[in-house]
């Protein structure tokens, strides 16, 4: 069996860089309206909110999981 704490770190950190990707493609996507400080400032933020958000979901997920 894998280690939960291990599982469950790869797993939020995966979900935050998908969507600091998908933000920074976002970005891109709308053109020149914003600068490139503001487009990896951003995927920075998501990333970062990302990670806050998914932890306390992925952790308990993954260890009740991990119990069955």
């Amino acid at each position: 069996m894998t280690d939960p704490a291990r599982l469950s770190a790869l797993v939020y950190t995966a979900i935050s860089l998908a969507a600091a990707a998908l933000f920074l493609l976002a970005a891109y996507a709308a053109g020149v309206a914003y600068p490139p400080v503001a487009r990896f400032g951003g995927a920075v933020w998501v990333f970062i909110l990302s990670m806050i958000i998914t932890m306390p979901i992925i952790i308990p997920y993954l260890n009740k999981r991990q119990r069955r």
